[in-house]
């Protein structure tokens, strides 16, 4: 997938753990894993806004695109 998601660096920046993070966000850490691991097919604004606000940082801290990158398919 062209859009890579950088919590896993976040979280070892911040030295949180993800379990910690779920609950500051306030989603479950199922959840969580499913977005860390780029199978969440979206992300709401307000769920990145508390990613954002958790981690002390920018979506593009989280978010990135790779070009060039095969997308899965279903």
């Amino acid at each position: 997938m062209p859009i890579v998601i950088n919590i896993d660096v976040m979280l070892a920046r911040r030295k949180m753990s993800s379990g910690e993070l779920a609950e500051k966000v306030g989603i479950t850490p199922a959840n969580l894993s499913i977005l860390k691991c780029g199978k969440a097919k979206a992300i709401r604004i307000t769920t990145m806004e508390a990613i954002c606000r958790a981690l002390d940082c920018q979506p593009g801290d989280i978010l990135e695109f790779r070009p060039g990158e095969e997308t899965q398919s279903g």
